[in-house]
């Protein structure tokens, strides 16, 4: 819809009200509310004020007016109020230059797609996200001088398969016992699977926002693991999509009485949550990664799946971007570590899904990112790196289809293997940044700002304070 359009859709849908919706540079969801009058062909065009101080990684205090700038294509009605509520993405404008903000992360996307164009490789590029999740039934957590803890509970946890006991020590109602297994989530049925109601509720609201439903299940994991998968589109409307997704999965639990996270790894011992990243190229209305090479592959996949792969322990940087997601990446979880590529196999980072034949299925799946990414600067990341594997001829060698966990010491020597932490990551992401840098997609300016937030608001507190495993191993030194 255009401006107009909108203004006469919000009249048939009786709306009272008008979110706008942006996105910090972490990538959480944030929004600011506006009456109907307010939904004026002004609004699109000159946009309303807002205070750019108070959003992480936005302007400083003395810089802090900036502008939202509503984008009519991205009109839906939201679901999640009670008062009919038209929602709107928004670009961020500086007020003084009118110019596209930089450290807008819904601008570095919209770049991105500019550059594929400008490249030449490609029209637009296809994006296909797996977003995973918990839905837990309570969760905890606190930090301060003298304690640290966090709880998370869910009648689906293997366990619970214990009888309840009350407060008092009285014997309660018996557990209903059935529960999932660690490592055995994947498709259960009822009554295993006690959430199906809840992701069919979050599917129908997804729906309400344009967004095409593919499937959803259960996951790996016990305690609630789900994963709800949708229709592949363009880049920027994927990254608008992810966080619907988001927003709606935490809505939805919140109005069931429970709460959902998107951790890489809230639980020990079992699976985490990833956000696998399916991707492709098209030109002329063709998909340019079919062609007749390994599993149907064209040599501009696999110069694409070298550039992934040379630039990965930078790229996660931004795919996987918190402490925690490195408690994900590693060995034994279904995680893909190994930077190698390979069909139908799950321990590679890069996995060539071979479900369908047809040539306009053919693409690559990048499994490491995680879904505490900002979807908008994960997705650009990715594609700036294949696109740079293109354009230098990134040969990624040969596929490795065994399990790549069970390889001998010899060739296990031989494979590289994803950053152990999120420190190791940025200091990549340091050294390896000029593929970041083409077509003024990410600045220079962006990228420190990023590492140095990294390092300073997540990285050094964690290093600073005791972990409640360290009481166990060194309490009685």
């Amino acid at each position: 819809m255009n401006a107009q359009e909108v203004i006469e859709f919000a009249k048939e849908n009786n709306v009272k009200f008008v979110d706008l919706k942006l996105v910090d540079v972490p990538g959480t969801l944030q929004h600011l509310s506006l009456p109907i009058e307010e939904l004026t062909t002004e609004l699109f065009e000159e946009g309303t004020g807002f205070d750019g101080s108070s959003i992480r990684g936005f302007q400083s205090i003395d810089e802090s007016d900036m502008l939202l700038v509503p984008d009519p294509s991205t009109a839906a009605i939201d679901p999640v109020f009670d008062f009919p509520t038209l929602s709107l993405f928004c670009n961020v404008r500086d007020p003084l230059t009118q110019k596209d903000y930089p450290n807008d992360p819904r601008w570095i996307a919209r770049k991105a797609e500019l550059f594929l164009k400008s490249s030449g490789v490609g029209d637009l590029s296809y994006w296909g996200p797996e977003a995973e999740f918990f839905i837990f039934d309570t969760a905890r957590f606190d930090q301060n001088a003298h304690s640290s803890y966090y709880y998370v509970d869910s009648d689906e946890g293997i366990w619970n398969t214990g009888n309840e006991i009350s407060l008092t020590g009285e014997l309660s109602e018996l557990n209903q016992s059935h529960k999932i297994r660690h490592k055995q989530g994947y498709f259960p049925s009822p009554p295993l699977d006690t959430l199906t109601d809840i992701r069919n509720e979050a599917c129908l609201k997804m729906a309400d926002f344009g967004i095409t439903i593919e499937k959803h299940h259960h996951e790996v994991a016990t305690g609630g693991q789900g994963e709800i998968d949708f229709k592949y589109d363009t880049l920027t409307k994927t990254a608008d999509n992810v966080i619907i997704l988001k927003y709606i999965v935490k809505n939805v639990a919140r109005e069931n009485g429970k709460v959902a996270t998107f951790m890489p790894k809230p639980l020990f011992d079992d699976n985490g949550t990833g956000m696998h990243t399916h991707q492709s190229i098209w030109k002329n209305n063709s998909n340019i990664f079919s062609g007749d090479g390994y599993v149907g592959m064209s040599e501009t996949m696999k110069y694409y799946i070298g550039g992934l792969l040379k630039h990965a322990p930078a790229l996660l940087a931004f795919c996987a971007p918190t402490t925690n997601s490195y408690k994900r990446l590693v060995p034994g979880f279904e995680a893909p570590v190994i930077l190698a590529y390979s069909a139908r196999n799950r321990s590679a980072c890069c996995r060539i899904p071979m479900y369908f034949s047809n040539p306009a299925a053919k693409r690559i799946e990048f499994r490491c990112p995680d879904p505490t990414a900002n979807p908008y600067l994960a997705f650009s990341a990715m594609l700036m790196a294949g696109l740079d594997g293109i354009k230098n001829k990134i040969d990624p060698g040969k596929p490795l289809d065994k399990n790549l966990y069970d390889l001998s010491p010899s060739e296990a020597s031989k494979v590289k293997q994803v950053p152990g932490s999120l420190d190791e990551t940025l200091n990549a992401l340091e050294k390896d940044n000029s593929f970041l840098l083409e077509g003024d997609v990410f600045t220079k300016s962006f990228i420190e700002s990023w590492i140095s937030y990294k390092r300073e608001l997540e990285i050094n507190p964690m290093k600073l304070r005791p972990h409640p495993y360290e009481f166990l191993l060194y309490f009685d030194a």
